[in-house]
């Protein structure tokens, strides 16, 4: 009986040294009380590592792995002090389902490389975010950055934006974060933890999620296929404005108001990319946005590069789905786009 008592006394005696030393690791090395402590935001896309494994638009298959990092972007860990330039979108600007160097930004990226420029542009696009997921960013996400001054932020939007559901799904693509008290409590936790940090980094590193796409053949997509340019847009699309249209209009007005709010508020220099679906601008509401993306960007005197009016063709074979682009597709857009951020780069 003494000896079970010496047992217990000893078992808890260590099992107590051990939760203290728990607790000194915590305070020492967690992020509990550090200006990068992110509370109970973006922990589901800091330190996120994915093998990726894709049946190709061509028929190939392309195994590679998706990184998110410290900082919830794309791509490997850096500096804050480093990033001057950003890039927002929703999953049309993350590009999850192929290699980041056949992405646009990766592309961007050669570009700005091949013509001697020594900037480079880093990636915070996640999927489903919106003009107010950009807003909400600023306010949530890079004001937890030490030291994140970047000099441009360039908004690649329009086909998230082209409808508002307010539901719940949508609300954490754009704000990237629970509102159910335990799981608040839980992604609080997981983000500040020096201990689950390491449990995180060790998974990542032998125990890698598999994600796979199987369906990027899409037969149907481009039946009957027409894309519908900028010239043609405008004489197919009424600028004749119905009773949903001007409410539209108006709650997607109030987006960028807000939006504006955080870029008066900053020192950067702000520049909008408009979009295109895979047949261009055959919807009419895609038209509406774009055509209000850039009036808000000329009265407010920013930079915009109209994407719509520029690309005047994409071929079969550059989207995927309605809204993503294949490796070509993503090359195609570079392209166009270079020629004019590069001009507002130099300047």
């Amino acid at each position: 009986m003494n000896c079970f008592k010496k047992f217990i006394t000893i078992f808890f005696s260590n099992f107590l040294i051990l939760i203290i030393l728990i607790c000194l690791a915590e305070i020492v090395f967690g992020y509990w009380f550090k200006k990068n402590n992110f509370g109970i935001h973006m922990r589901a896309e800091r330190n996120k590592v994915a093998k990726i494994n894709v049946s190709h638009h061509n028929g190939k298959k392309i195994n590679f792995i998706y990184r998110r990092n410290f900082y919830g972007f794309i791509g490997e860990d850096f500096k804050p002090e480093d990033v001057k330039i950003v890039f927002e979108g929703g999953s049309t600007g993350a590009e999850m389902w192929k290699p980041e160097e056949t992405s646009i930004v990766g592309v961007l990226n050669s570009l700005l490389k091949e013509n001697n420029r020594d900037k480079k542009i880093y990636n915070a696009s996640i999927n489903g975010k919106s003009i107010r997921g950009y807003t909400y960013d600023f306010n949530h996400w890079f004001k937890k950055i030490p030291n994140f001054k970047p000099e441009y932020v360039i908004f690649y939007l329009g086909i998230n934006d082209r409808w508002f559901p307010d539901d719940e799904i949508h609300r954490f693509y754009d704000e990237q974060h629970s509102t159910e008290t335990l799981k608040k409590i839980r992604d609080y936790i997981k983000n500040n933890s020096f201990i689950l940090e390491k449990v995180k980094k060790i998974k990542n590193k032998y125990f890698m999620k598999n994600y796979f796409l199987y369906d990027m053949n899409r037969k149907d997509l481009y039946n009957n296929f027409k894309y519908v340019n900028y010239k043609e847009a405008v004489k197919i699309h009424s600028l004749q404005l119905d009773n949903d249209d001007k409410e539209y209009l108006f709650l997607l007005n109030q987006r960028l108001k807000n939006l504006n709010i955080v870029i008066k508020k900053s020192s950067f220099m702000p520049i909008f990319i408009t979009q295109v679906k895979f047949n261009g601008l055959a919807e009419r509401r895609m038209f509406l946005v774009n055509e209000e993306i850039k009036k808000f960007a000329k009265k407010n005197n920013y930079k915009v590069i109209p994407l719509d009016e520029l690309i005047e063709e994409m071929s079969i074979g550059d989207f995927f789905d309605e809204f993503h682009t294949t490796i070509t597709g993503s090359e195609k857009i570079a392209n166009k786009i270079f020629k004019n951020l590069n001009n507002y780069l130099l300047n």
